[in-house]
């Protein structure tokens, strides 16, 4: 049999299978169960938390209501699939003009065939034409009984406000890592794999609040062909900065040794880590020393488990949290100007060696402005 994507096989199928988007859920199901449900609705947000697959699950809750009682496992698959002839989906980014609209407009006088309503779900329904719009507005106006309309988009800026009027709007967030975490982990089991927590929380951090490109990640790992999942597996895979190669230059930072820093980049950069890489993944790490730095250990604002999160919190100790602020705006500001050098390497290795001697600088810059450098934590003179 063909090989099934795990974004499509593990798709939500009902309202208590979603996974970050449950107050929308919550409010879908009650508008059902109180017969409050609109004409028409706009889905929107970022690619890969849900849109399709809520409306989806919406349509068959609508055509499983009332005296119509739940569909069959046959037409509840077909509409999960999108292939249900009571369940149109247009993708609006291939079928935006004026005529495949007319064409849906002048279908939905027809009654469903199997449930009580006809559900219309059009996706980037921000690619349609101007004309095309104001086809579906005469419709959207006064639409007949049995006909529902589902618009999903990723851009809600670009649909005209006499469409957005006529819907019940619902913002889509980004899907929080944890858990994106905490579904991929019940993915790997599922599919008899294991996998470390660090590299669990890693592919859901990369998902950047998407599911959907998350679970395609960790489709990427699983091709490999391992049974244990690691994190040296992803960073072989996508070409990352190895952890422990950045932990030995942030070390080197804490230390204040320029050469053990320069030494540990040059390693980076011989396993083919650009410089905009290695400073971005710097900004990052920084930043996580930072939050710990200024929240204490437990906080939930960073996105580490296990021996990782340990190690970055006796890592934090090392540092305070406004030089950690400093390091984190050096790295963003090489990370800038590397883009646009001639010379990548140069500034990228003179940013390592002001990273590593910042104390030194800060002193140096208060002697020359006339001040006692004072010891770190010292509360300042008066």
């Amino acid at each position: 049999m063909a090989y099934t994507a795990l974004a499509r096989r593990y798709r939500s199928r009902d309202f208590d299978e979603v996974v970050g988007q449950e107050p929308i859920a919550r409010t879908l199901r009650n508008a059902i169960d109180s017969g409050r449900v609109s004409h028409a609705y706009l889905f929107t947000g970022t690619r890969g938390v849900g849109k399709t697959s809520m409306a989806r699950i919406f349509a068959k809750a609508l055509n499983s209501s009332g005296e119509a009682g739940p569909v069959s496992d046959e037409v509840a698959q077909a509409i999960m699939s999108g292939q249900d002839s009571d369940v149109i989906e247009i993708d609006a980014a291939s079928n935006r003009r004026v005529e495949e609209t007319r064409e849906l407009i002048a279908n939905c006088i027809y009654r469903p065939m199997r449930g009580p309503y006809k559900v219309y779900i059009i996706d980037e329904v921000h690619m349609l034409t101007r004309e095309a719009f104001n086809t579906l507005l005469k419709t959207m106006e006064e639409p007949p009984e049995h006909v529902k309309f589902i618009l999903c988009t990723t851009e809600a800026d670009k649909v005209p406000p006499t469409i957005r009027s006529r819907c019940q709007r619902f913002d889509f967030r980004n899907i929080p890592t944890r858990e994106i975490a905490r579904h991929l982990a019940e993915i790997v089991e599922k599919e008899g794999l294991k996998a470390d927590p660090d590299l669990v929380h890693q592919v859901a951090r990369l998902g950047d609040g998407s599911m959907r490109d998350a679970l395609s990640l960790m489709d990427r790992l699983m091709a490999a062909g391992e049974k244990t999942l690691t994190l040296v597996l992803l960073e072989r895979l996508l070409g990352l900065p190895a952890r422990d190669t950045v932990s030995a230059l942030i070390d080197a930072v804490a230390a204040g040794d320029p050469k053990a820093a320069l030494e540990a980049t040059d390693n980076l950069l011989s396993r083919g880590n650009s410089p905009e890489q290695i400073t971005e993944t710097l900004a990052s790490r920084f930043r996580d020393l930072m939050v710990i730095a200024a929240c204490g250990p437990e906080t939930d604002l960073v996105d580490l488990a296990g021996d990782s999160r340990a190690e970055e919190v006796e890592r934090a100790t090392r540092f305070d949290a406004a030089g950690l602020m400093h390091l984190v705006a050096l790295c963003e500001s090489v990370q800038r100007h590397i883009k646009s050098s001639a010379s990548p390497r140069a500034l990228l290795d003179a940013a390592v060696v002001r990273l590593a001697m910042s104390e030194r600088i800060a002193d140096i810059a208060a002697i020359a402005a006339g001040h006692t450098p004072q010891p770190a934590g010292a509360p300042p003179k008066k």
